[in-house]
């Protein structure tokens, strides 16, 4: 009798933590209009970085730091890449991408609503989701709980790795940035 009390209480001591962090991120989440940070971004053993902001729903505007001066911006419905030195341009349908998932907030909260979350070495918070044959992972710093990255696969099936540091949240955005640039 005494063996299922202490796993009873043991039970009920662990569940209302883990539901309360995930109730902190929901929350902090709802309040989030846009983040803007700085990111180091890994794609098949190759480094970029850079920064971004990102204004809920779906719109993204990422300078890249490279020698290609390289741009992405999604207005809510497409995504372009830009590289400004060799002027490559590329125009995607934004919900063909995994991006259209990370950039929509009301989403990652249903997700994050019905998941539970994962612990990454005493450090990170995990949820991963499949949505349209792509597995998302979104990854929450355990300790203040602030979103700190994701993988993902590109459209050419790269493993995509997205680190985040410096965020700021709310900050004043310029709309004009989420202007799709112009293919010259």
């Amino acid at each position: 009798m005494s063996k299922i009390l202490i796993i009873f209480l043991i039970l009920n001591f662990y569940s209302p933590v883990l539901s309360f962090t995930k109730e902190d991120i929901i929350s902090k989440m709802q309040l989030t209009n846009s983040l803007s940070f700085n990111f180091v971004q890994t794609i098949n053993d190759k480094n970029e970085n850079g920064k971004c902001i990102i204004k809920y729903p779906k719109k993204i505007w990422c300078e890249y730091k490279n020698s290609n001066k390289k741009i992405i911006v999604s207005d809510g419905k497409s995504l372009v890449i830009k590289t400004l030195n060799t002027g490559s341009y590329f125009r995607y349908e934004l919900n063909k991408t995994p991006l259209v998932f990370l950039l929509d907030k009301k989403y990652l909260i249903s997700k994050i609503n019905i998941l539970e979350p994962r612990e990454i070495d005493n450090k990170y918070l995990n949820f991963t989701f499949v949505e349209n044959n792509n597995e998302i992972n979104v990854f929450f710093d355990k300790r203040n709980l602030t979103l700190v990255g994701w993988q993902t696969e590109d459209i050419y099936q790269n493993l995509v790795i997205t680190f985040i540091s410096s965020v700021r949240i709310n900050q004043k955005i310029n709309n004009k940035i989420f202007k799709l640039p112009n293919n010259n």
